[in-house]
């Protein structure tokens, strides 16, 4: 006879508690790291730079002067009050590098984890698609993404502090003096900074191919951002095209640098007071220049208190526009600026949908560029009131200041050392919003993204 088994009781499923509410105090967002990190790295530089060692003369600098350099260096910017060559002595000039490197390898480093942020946080459906436009990126290997920025940065500027030495050394320094130079400026340049041993800049080398050319390299690769360089080094292992966002960096660094330079070469070929004395192929090299450094390295191999004003309008839009993504490039960056251009263009023809090949630009995307560019030109409009209010230059110089400080390019019209204390806080503020800000507002309007199940029913406003 069976035995009676008594039955089991019901097992009771408790429900899954409400989470915490956390301090709102609380940094839980890594997004809301990059300005912390940036900000440290920005108090840290300028304690160093305010110690008696690092300037020239019996005491150390102001703290004003010391936060603006070191803004404009962590930044990767190189605006400055004061004149690098004469005010900083070599232990000064190093910590100014020094933050230019960790500026330019946290901007790449962030920018890149932040996309891969970015990817994580979508569904699955948006996993798969953003991991067949990015499939540079590795989405769990945080270790191999810093190796190979790491690796990468030091092989660029490795390679051009070589040849920048030996330019140097053929034109009159000594060994020590021509390595350190050189080092110098293939840093600054790769790390899109501008800063330089010397006072007038690259103005004294403005038709040295040697010098130029090198320089302009290495700013190109640094603009064109991680991404899109692993993707180069990857391309041969898998044999496929290029990403979308790889595209529409390249071919849109190559047409903003080929319609610049024939803009500024045409505007500035024949004038004495910048390009009208030089051989032709010292004007094109010189034209060069004035293409690449705004975009956005801030070297600068003319003068542009006597730019014309067709050129310093064109330079603005270079500056602007800026460089690629996740790189050490500024502004609100050449994809920002082609997915607007063809969601235009899309609307131009009647499509609704916005696309480029076999892809299509999500409407999310779309409204994230035009944030990030209504946002730019709103700090930009707001910084040139201030000084304006604050300074008696001209709309013009105001406006060249403004978009080369939120662009973090550098470049100026020889207005900054001139300005009063408040509005070297108008430019601070434009350097490090420009710089973190965007790439913060950026990943957090991507993470923000949310799908409604619901659609509420659709009224249409007059438009024009």
């Amino acid at each position: 006879m069976p035995s009676y088994q008594r039955p089991k009781p019901p097992t009771i499923q408790r429900l899954p508690s409400a989470p915490r509410k956390q301090n709102r105090w609380q940094i839980d967002n890594p997004v809301r790291l990059v300005p912390v990190g940036f900000l440290v790295a920005v108090l840290l530089g300028a304690g160093l730079l305010m110690l008696p060692v690092a300037r020239i003369g019996p005491s150390g600098a102001d703290p004003l002067t010391a936060v603006f350099t070191a803004v404009s260096a962590v930044c990767v910017t190189g605006l400055i009050t004061v004149d690098t060559a004469t005010y900083w002595t070599p232990f000064g000039q190093l910590v100014i590098l020094g933050l230019i490197q960790i500026g330019g390898f946290g901007i790449m480093t962030l920018g890149t984890l932040l996309a891969l942020l970015v990817r994580r946080k979508l569904g699955l459906r948006g996993q798969l698609m953003a991991a067949t436009e990015t499939r540079s990126l590795n989405l769990g290997d945080v270790r191999h993404v810093l190796l190979l920025v790491a690796k990468i940065t030091i092989c660029i500027e490795l390679a051009v502090a070589v040849v920048l030495s030996v330019r140097f050394w053929a034109t009159g320094h000594d060994i020590p003096h021509a390595i350190y130079t050189g080092v110098f400026h293939a840093i600054s340049a790769f790390n899109n900074a501008g800063f330089s041993t010397y006072s007038d800049s690259l103005m004294g080398f403005v038709d040295d191919p040697w010098i130029i050319i090198p320089i302009c390299v290495a700013i190109v690769c640094g603009g064109l951002g991680f991404p899109v360089m692993i993707e180069f080094l990857r391309r041969n292992e898998d044999h496929r095209g290029w990403a979308l966002h790889t595209r529409l960096t390249v071919w849109g660094t190559a047409i903003m640098l080929a319609l610049g330079f024939l803009a500024l070469a045409s505007f500035e070929w024949n004038r004495s007071e910048t390009l009208g004395h030089l051989s032709p192929g010292g004007k094109i090299l010189g034209a060069l220049g004035l293409t690449v450094f705004p975009r956005t390295a801030g070297f600068n191999s003319i003068d542009y208190a006597d730019a014309s004003s067709e050129s310093l309008l064109v330079t603005d839009m270079l500056m602007f526009i800026g460089g690629g993504s996740a790189g050490t490039a500024g502004g609100i960056k050449v994809t920002t600026f082609l997915v607007l251009a063809f969601a235009l263009w899309s609307q131009i023809r009647g499509h609704e949908q916005v696309t480029l090949g076999n892809r299509a630009i999500g409407e999310s995307v779309q409204r994230q560029a035009l944030s990030v560019v209504l946002l730019g030109i709103g700090a930009v409009l707001a910084g040139m009131i201030v000084l304006l209010r604050v300074t008696s230059h001209t709309v013009e110089e105001v406006l060249f200041e403004c978009v080369s400080a939120f662009a973090t390019v550098g470049l100026s019209m020889g207005i900054t050392g001139d300005l009063p204390p408040a509005g070297q806080w108008v430019i601070i503020l434009l350097m490090f919003g420009g710089r973190v800000g965007m790439v913060t507002v950026a990943t957090a309007l991507a993470l923000r993204s949310k799908m409604l199940m619901y659609r509420l029913p659709e009224e249409r406003p007059i438009i024009g």
